[in-house]
């Protein structure tokens, strides 16, 4: 049967321990006396794919300064943990720029809605002139600047001005970045339409555009963008970056239950892929409706569960669900050890925003993904997944949308007990992902030619 045949190769395929070292297999490439600066956007979904892909270049002998804001630091603990007795990476700690419409004393998106976007980028964008003086006066200063695509409209101007190059670091995928640029794709909002301008188009401008993807995922629309976008061949896809694994420090942020503590509980799950693990990311907030929504259809379906929830006054279960289901399911509230939770052989599906990062792990770790697309590139993320590839299942979409507790109580339960064939076919891709990263593969490939091409750069 299909299904055994599905489990067998999920237990066998699981990746166990620092999955990243398989990415640098071939060991150091590159220079250590070449250095590079790197500029994450202040947002968790943004800034942890950032420091996975600073792994890999230090792992491939470059020189790192990162460059966050204070209460940005505690993300880098993972990467600061495993290079400390390197001299390869270090840190870059400026203030945070003031600006009328962010609270004192916040530095980072966590727990505010998409729309603040661009104005935590107009925030960032006043460390132009601290970091042209940084520049001025560092006694060896980096000779290229990988940013987040939200920054290259103002890094573009600073390293013209430094006369240095700089690369954008794509944390979304080809397929979604296409429909900002290409007119006639698809009717785009006021608010979306502004921000390809402001961020997307400045990103396609610059020296170099490295995305988190693969070529045999991406590879069309990469081309597409290529020959239509870019004059130059410094395009790469790297993907999927993996998370680095350090001791004693948890990526992202606390939890309202310890990561062994729940991975025990996993343990105590003796089927594999019995489990469905429910979580929107760091930026979306559910409604009361859709809280209660989500309850319901987890006690109609009766599947065991884990439901990561931010846990404040708005994002709360139903009262007394939680003792209803009690043994049947776990509730974490605040950070979720996501990644340690989807590698789990007793996960079997994922509901998901469908945020690209979400997507990837939940596809790197053999969970069957569930998709309920809310904003941005979910929606993108989705037609490829679900319509194009056949490798995922649409349960909702809209971020107000209320779902059928009883149509998603369906889903729920058929995504863990039944033979689907959208989950042989994610398998099937998820091999292919795993060969992109493996020595000689497309994407292991592409960042050794990325380190060997910053190796080149002199001042």
């Amino acid at each position: 049967m299909v299904t055994n045949a599905i489990m067998e190769a999920k237990t066998q395929m699981k990746p166990q321990g620092d999955i990243g070292n398989m990415q640098a297999a071939a060991g150091d490439l590159g220079n250590g006396a070449v250095h590079i600066l790197t500029i994450p956007f202040p947002a968790a979904g943004h800034i942890l794919p950032h420091i996975d892909f600073i792994h890999q270049l230090l792992l491939r002998g470059l020189k790192v300064t990162i460059l966050v804001t204070p209460k940005n630091l505690h993300f880098l603990n993972p990467i600061l943990s495993l290079y400390s007795s390197s001299n390869n990476v270090e840190t870059l700690v400026l203030p945070f720029p003031s600006h009328p419409s962010i609270p004192p004393g916040v530095e980072n998106m966590v727990g505010f809605p998409i729309s603040f976007g661009p104005i935590f980028m107009e925030a960032m964008a006043e460390l132009y002139n601290p970091l042209f003086q940084w520049f001025q006066t560092h006694p060896s200063p980096p000779v290229a600047i990988i940013s987040d695509m939200l920054l290259s409209s103002w890094v573009n101007s600073l390293s013209s001005n430094l006369n240095i190059h700089h690369l954008t670091f794509m944390v979304t995928n080809a397929n979604s970045t296409l429909p900002l640029v290409r007119k006639g794709m698809k009717k785009l909002s006021p608010s979306i339409e502004l921000f390809a301008k402001n961020a997307v188009v400045p990103s396609l401008k610059s020296w170099g555009i490295i995305f988190n993807t693969f070529l045999e995922l991406d590879g069309d629309k990469m081309k597409i963008i290529k020959e239509e976008f870019i004059e130059h061949d410094r395009l790469w896809a790297i993907g999927p970056l993996l998370p680095i694994k350090a001791t004693n420090n948890e990526r992202g942020g606390p939890s309202s239950i310890p990561r062994d503590e729940v991975i025990a509980w996993l343990d105590s799950c003796n089927r594999v892929n019995s489990v469905v693990f429910i979580g929107f990311g760091s930026q979306i907030s559910l409604t009361k409706l859709q809280m209660e929504a989500i309850a319901s259809a987890l006690e109609e379906s009766r599947v065991r569960f884990i439901w990561g929830i931010k846990g404040d006054s708005q994002n709360m279960v139903p009262l007394g669900f939680e003792d209803r289901l009690a043994g049947k399911g776990v509730v974490i509230k605040g950070w979720v050890p996501q990644q340690a939770i989807l590698d789990h052989r007793a996960v079997g599906s994922y509901l998901t925003h469908c945020g690209w990062n979400s997507a990837l792990e939940g596809l790197l770790g053999g969970a069957l993904l569930l998709a309920w697309p809310m904003q941005v590139d979910h929606f993108d993320n989705t037609n490829l997944l679900v319509d194009e590839l056949g490798v995922a299942i649409r349960a909702c979409e809209g971020l107000t949308t209320v779902p059928d507790p009883n149509k998603l109580a369906r889903v729920l339960s058929k995504s863990v007990s039944a033979d689907q064939p959208e989950r042989a076919r994610a398998m099937k891709l998820r091999q292919a992902a795993l060969d992109a990263i493996q020595m000689h593969g497309s994407s292991h490939t592409a960042l050794n030619s990325l380190v060997e091409t910053l190796s080149c750069i002199r001042k």
